[in-house]
Order: C-alpha cells, then sequence, then structure tokens
C-alpha cells in the first residue's frame, strides 16, 4: 500500500503552485521548540482561499476546545508553493510536534515524505489513493497517515448539467495539471458528462500564470464549463470570471468557494464542518488512538447550492432542490 520515497517526492516535485497574489509570506514561523508541557500541532495549509481556510479554523477550534492552554498549534501557509510545504513538514518534524495537520494534496504528499512516525491528517483532499499513489487503496491508508476527503459525487455533479444547462453540448473542463485530485476529478466528470451525450474537452493550466489565457480558449469554444476542487483555480476566480463573465459562459464546480468567484453552481461541502471532523480525529490520536487503522472520513450530506446574481445575469431557472450560496 504504501508508495515508495522516489515516487512520493517526484510527485511532490511536479506540483508547481503559485498564488496569484505574489504579495505577502508563507506564514509565521514557529517560534522555536514546542514547550515540553503542552501539545504541540503543527498546521501546513497548502494556500489561503476560502474553502482551504474554513477547514484549518474548523480544525483549530475543536482542538482549542478540547485542550484550552495545554496544546500550541503552528500554523504555516505555503502560498501555493509545493516545495514550501516540503520546507514546513520537515520544520515540523525537526522540532518533534505531536500531530501535522496536512491541508490540501501537496501539503499531504509534504508532510507524507517528511516523517513515517509522526501522526498526520490530511483535509480538503479528494482522494487519497491518487494523492499518495497508492495501489491497493481500500479506505483506509494505515501507517502514520489518515484524515478527511473533500469529494463529493462526482456523478451527480456531472448530472447538474442537465438540470441547469440542458442545451450545453459542449463542456470545457478546466484545471491545474500539476494538481493530481484534479486531473481524478476531470477524468471522472470527463465520463459522466460523456454518458450523457455531451462533447467534452479538456484544458490544462501550469499555473496562475497561464490561467487566463487558458480560460479564454476554453469559453471560446464551448457552452459551458466545469472545474473542479482545484486549489489553483480556487485562487485564481477572479481572473477566470473576468474571461467568463463577459462571454455568458456559465461554470459548475466543484466547490462553493469557486463558485462565487466565477461559477454558477456547485454541490458542496461544508469545509468547516469538514475541519472539524479531523479535529476531532486529531483529538481521538492526542489522547492515545492509533491511526493505523483509522479509515478516511467522508462529508456525508453535500448540497446543490447556486449563486443568485450570476444565475439571474445568464437567464438559468433553478429547479427546487437548489439553495441559494449566502
Amino acid at each position: 500500500m504504501k508508495k515508495t520515497t522516489s515516487s512520493l517526492l517526484a510527485s511532490i516535485l511536479c506540483l508547481t503552485l503559485a498564488g496569484c497574489s505574489t504579495g505577502g509570506s508563507a506564514g509565521t514561523e514557529p517560534s522555536g521548540e514546542p514547550e515540553s508541557d503542552k501539545i504541540s500541532v503543527g498546521i501546513v495549509q497548502l494556500v489561503a482561499h476560502p474553502a482551504l481556510d474554513e477547514a484549518t479554523r474548523g480544525f483549530r477550534e475543536v482542538l482549542e476546545a478540547e485542550f484550552g492552554d495545554g496544546i500550541e498549534i503552528h500554523y504555516q501557509e505555503a502560498a501555493g508553493d509545493s516545495t514550501t510545504c516540503v520546507t514546513i513538514a520537515s520544520t515540523f518534524v525537526n522540532e518533534k510536534v505531536d500531530l501535522i495537520m496536512a491541508n490540501a494534496t501537496p501539503a499531504l504528499q509534504a508532510a507524507a515524505s517528511a516523517t513515517n512516525e509522526i501522526p498526520i491528517l490530511g483535509t480538503s483532499i479528494t482522494e487519497y489513493g491518487v494523492a499518495l499513489d497508492l495501489t491497493d487503496f481500500n479506505g483506509t491508508v494505515g501507517g502514520n497517515i489518515s484524515g478527511t476527503s473533500d469529494l463529493a459525487p462526482l456523478d451527480q455533479q456531472a448530472a447538474m448539467f442537465d438540470e441547469l444547462l440542458p442545451d450545453a453540448k459542449k463542456i470545457g473542463i478546466l484545471y491545474c495539471n500539476a494538481e493530481a485530485n484534479s486531473v481524478y476529478q476531470a477524468e471522472v466528470v470527463k465520463a459522466e458528462l460523456e454518458k450523457a451525450g455531451k462533447t467534452v474537452t479538456v484544458y490544462r493550466f501550469t499555473d496562475t500564470n497561464d490561467v487566463a489565457a487558458v480560460t479564454q480558449q476554453a469559453v471560446t469554444e464551448n457552452d459551458a464549463l466545469y472545474i473542479p476542487t482545484d486549489n489553483t483555480a480556487a485562487s485564481c476566480t477572479e481572473a477566470i470570471n473576468n474571461v467568463a463573465q463577459p462571454a455568458g459562459i456559465p461554470i459548475i464546480c466543484g466547490e462553493e468557494g469557486i463558485t462565487k468567484g466565477c461559477g454558477i453552481a456547485t454541490l458542496s461541502i461544508n469545509y468547516y464542518d469538514l475541519g472539524r471532523t479531523t479535529g476531532e480525529m486529531a483529538v481521538r490520536i492526542l489522547k492515545g488512538e492509533s491511526i493505523s487503522d483509522m479509515p478516511i472520513e467522508y462529508f456525508q450530506n453535500p448540497v446543490k447550492k447556486y449563486d443568485v446574481e450570476r444565475c439571474k445575469e445568464l437567464g438559468i431557472k433553478i429547479p427546487d432542490g437548489y439553495e441559494p450560496i449566502e
């Protein structure tokens, strides 16, 4: 079940993401060695955007409510750079934290390469088998890794095109080719759309620098677009919207944060609740429960949501069963 060290490192090195903003830092450096009488937890988050931020907030709130002043939480954000995730994870290992929470796939891959002893909980991970290159993944990673998944039913996401956009025949799928979980989602949704009789074209951008150009090609050639739970896209929704909205091209998205920025609808999970579930798993581990046989946990009740203003602007009629995004 374990992937080789060389293949894991190769997968990390190929994930060269960058945030849309070049300003800001990768977070505040941990302040020296953790105090010996406190539990120490390190959080490595790939990039700041609403979905990941909410997962981190939920995680922290559970731990702070459970342990109060008895816990130190060191938060580090990598500004979209997978190499920085490696540096952060290595720092946490050197400081001998008691647990690492890895928020997003490159963060999980970095933590997994840094230690096979310290417990690692992932969150906002779409598919752990893909993220960790596990050929026989059956719902439990084993070893020192577990966590939560943000995977919503992809067949139901694909079905939203017929529900909301019945006249859309040509669908473009837009994502960052450096994100393994985006590749997985795109493949599944493409197959579902093709089964429904759609013509599907995949458009891949390498990083934030070519998002606008690739989006321009996609909106020119299609009736509608799909964007999976892609961290680079989530960081660049304004750039995507600036191309798609003037062209009148609707976008169905894999999560609510991207939908707020550039989409019309999503089958959405609640990332705050996902983070709280991850925090509850952390409490059990920090109180002595073994992580090795702890299965990945999934969000159970995704909700169909829509952006009121964009749908109104595009004249899209919303059927029953959809909730407006607040």
